[in-house]
């Protein structure tokens, strides 16, 4: 193979794989080093000249003249004799220039010397892929199907490029067909080998803020800022969003005339309940619009949030605001919390005398069958004597002899 067949066997790879012409030159000098450093020891004494436009490529040898049967290193010495087949004039002390040919490498090498520069070339590509994906972290993102398996979407983007949408990144209404394009945020990037892992996100709360920066012009122009997110993907979200202008409702903007603005995430998000809710540094007035649609009476913070760590608060409502303020399965009390930093303990106002926590029959019942009638708005033990067994079956996650055995604990303390 003459050199210029090797450079010619590769440019249309070369072409697809966009690469500038300096780095293509680095590369093949790189691997044409390599090659000749396995061959003869050192490449030191190489010259190699590459016109990666043309396909040209020359390989030359430099050694310095010795006198015959004096030569220690044949890579780097030629005897006087050899030099002057190449040259009659060739004295001892000269320099000679000698151009090496693929073929002189042999056949198993110049197989190897290509494998390794087709090699060469998909690791820049990967290195570049990882690169441009990592500046796009958090940032929207829209592919096509490409293939559908058990466990995630593999997408391919306008560029060829592949995009892994897993199934704990999908909301749970998702279903894509083959060729439909998919939007969500890149949610991070990996080199695994010299592959980059390019992963996609619809479950992240940044999808919920990018999909507002694309839809909202308030907020893409920087005169809407949202200051808090939290989603359970699919069923529900709270985002609070602030104006530094109060000429603009940064609500009623996001929102629009009859939901027209939120209409399209909401869609995008699988029919996801949206709460846009006012941001205020006021924080119990914070706390009060995040556990809306419920009315607040008042509230006690009892502690403030530090360092990461959630503060708490004691929340007081009327009893038929609580399982407003909790919602069903506990999401609204949940959001709320998630959003303001704070855990929400909700308490009944004006609860009788008589009545009496739940969270005082701690000894004699699990917690986590207390917190299982507390999501459905059920705090006191009169409020739980008052439901019927089967209705209380049906809203929470309990047996009916746990249910039974419990109301048995609550009256024997009104009994006693």
């Amino acid at each position: 193979m003459e050199n210029i067949d090797l450079i010619n066997s590769f440019s249309e790879f070369k072409d697809d794989k966009s690469i500038d012409r300096v780095t293509l030159m680095s590369i093949l000098e790189e691997v044409f080093r390599a090659a000749l450093k396995r061959k003869f020891g050192s490449d030191e004494n190489f010259d190699i000249i590459i016109n990666p436009d043309k396909g040209d490529l020359e390989i030359w040898r430099n050694r310095v003249v010795v006198a015959d049967g004096m030569s220690e290193d044949d890579n780097e010495e030629i005897e006087l004799a050899e030099a002057r087949k190449i040259e009659p004039d060739f004295e001892i002390g000269e320099d000679v220039s000698e151009e090496v040919k693929l073929f002189q490498l042999g056949r198993r090498a110049i197989l190897a010397l290509r494998q390794n520069l087709i090699s060469k070339i998909y690791e820049h590509d990967s290195t570049n892929i990882f690169k441009h994906f990592k500046e796009l972290e958090g940032d929207l993102y829209s592919a096509e199907v490409h293939h559908i398996k058990h466990n995630a979407i593999i997408l391919l983007d306008d560029e060829g490029n592949e995009l892994v949408l897993p199934k704990s990144e999908q909301i749970r209404s998702d279903f894509f067909r083959k060729g439909e394009s998919v939007r969500g945020i890149i949610k991070s990037v990996e080199l695994r080998g010299n592959k980059p892992v390019i992963l996609l996100s619809r479950t992240a709360p940044g999808f919920l803020t990018k999909l507002f920066e694309q839809e909202i012009p308030e907020v893409f122009d920087g005169l809407i800022t949202i200051e808090g997110v939290a989603r359970i993907p699919g069923e529900k979200a709270k985002i609070a969003v602030d104006s530094y202008d109060d000429r603009i409702d940064p609500v009623g903007a996001c929102v629009g005339m009859k939901g027209s603005r939120i209409h399209g995430i909401v869609r995008e998000l699988g029919n996801e309940n949206i709460d846009v809710i006012n941001y205020t540094k006021n924080t119990q007035l914070f706390i009060a619009r995040a556990l809306s649609p419920a009315k607040i009476v008042s509230m006690d913070i009892v502690e403030e949030p530090v360092e990461g760590k959630k503060g708490r608060v004691n929340v007081f409502l009327k009893p038929e605001e609580v399982s407003r303020a909790i919602g069903r399965g506990g999401v609204n009390i949940r959001l709320a919390s998630e959003l303001t930093g704070f855990e929400i303990d909700v308490q009944r106002e004006g609860v009788e005398d008589e009545d009496v926590e739940l969270t005082e029959f701690s000894d004699e019942i699990e917690g986590w069958i207390i917190q299982e009638f507390k999501n459905i708005g059920l705090d006191t033990a009169k409020s739980v004597l008052d439901k019927d067994v089967d209705e209380l079956v049906k809203r929470t996650d309990l047996e009916e002899e746990t249910i039974l055995d419990v109301q048995r604990v609550l009256r024997e303390e009104f009994e006693s």
